[in-house]
């Protein structure tokens, strides 16, 4: 185990307080533990069958869960979309994926099912750290869609690929156009939520709530008088009482009506 100073210990603690690893295999899941808890972890729990997974979690409130791919009861991707579409308040936490192989295919699986890291075994204890401080050091922004929920997938990186389907970090130039990179997310968003409302209603409602929010937000920081009043009036209907698809076309088509023709061309 490599020394780790004081500040950073500091800056990884949040991460690694609490932490849910799901391992079918007792001895890897052994190695996880005896590493975390090498990091500053103090509450490790294990548990190597997806069906228990989400009761454990809602007991324990993780900040970080770390999941194998695959195993005899355990199905990484799918339980990392069990667990983003779920209630738990957990919901967001950081998830790393763990497997052996490292292929175009699975990284692309687990970037597409919501995880924030991707390790690969054998690792290192260096290898794992890395991954614990990029969650503690450099936040990505919650992406909450119907078809996707999860951290956002344009800055997922992994270092145990660099074939030709590794996809590189997505970042804006400048201030002004990160501005408008959110804004047109979130009008795809919306617009795609309302679309797929009769598939999931309650996460095209989840969707369309974190999207009114963003765009108000987003508003009132760039002075937009007309777009904070649109979104503002979307969030007093979501409150009114229970939305439905009829209720939420109105308000939502206001906001829509201020975005760039571009941003609605490629909702989806």
């Amino acid at each position: 185990m490599f020394a780790l100073d004081a500040k950073t210990m500091q800056k990884i603690a949040p991460v690694v307080r609490r932490v849910l690893i799901v391992d079918p295999n007792p001895a890897a899941a052994r190695l996880l533990s005896d590493l975390l808890k090498g990091f500053g972890s103090r509450d490790v729990a294990v548990e190597g069958d997806e069906a228990r997974v989400i009761d454990l979690a809602r007991e324990m409130e993780p900040g970080l869960i770390l999941t194998e791919r695959t195993g005899p009861k355990l199905d990484g991707e799918a339980l990392a979309r069990r667990i983003r579409r779920s209630s738990l308040s957990c919901r967001r936490v950081p998830i790393i994926m763990v497997t052996a192989e490292a292929t175009a295919s699975t990284i692309k699986g687990a970037r597409d099912s919501g995880v924030h890291e991707f390790l690969r075994k054998p690792f290192t204890s260096g290898d794992l750290f890395r991954r614990v401080e990029n969650l503690a050091t450099k936040p990505r922004d919650w992406v909450e869609a119907v078809g996707y929920i999860g951290p956002d997938r344009r800055r997922f990186n992994s270092d145990d690929y660099a074939g030709p389907g590794k996809r590189k970090a997505d970042k804006p130039a400048s201030a002004a156009e990160a501005v408008v990179a959110v804004k047109d997310q979130a009008m795809r968003i919306l617009a795609s939520a309302l679309t797929q409302f009769d598939t999931d209603p309650m996460q095209a409602v989840r969707a369309i709530k974190q999207q009114a929010e963003t765009l108000k937000a987003l508003a009132i920081k760039t002075g937009d008088a007309s777009l904070a009043i649109a979104a503002a009036g979307l969030e007093t209907n979501l409150a009114a009482g229970a939305p439905t698809k009829a209720t939420l076309a109105g308000p939502v088509g206001a906001v829509l009506a201020l975005a760039s023709p571009e941003s609605l061309s490629r909702a989806g």
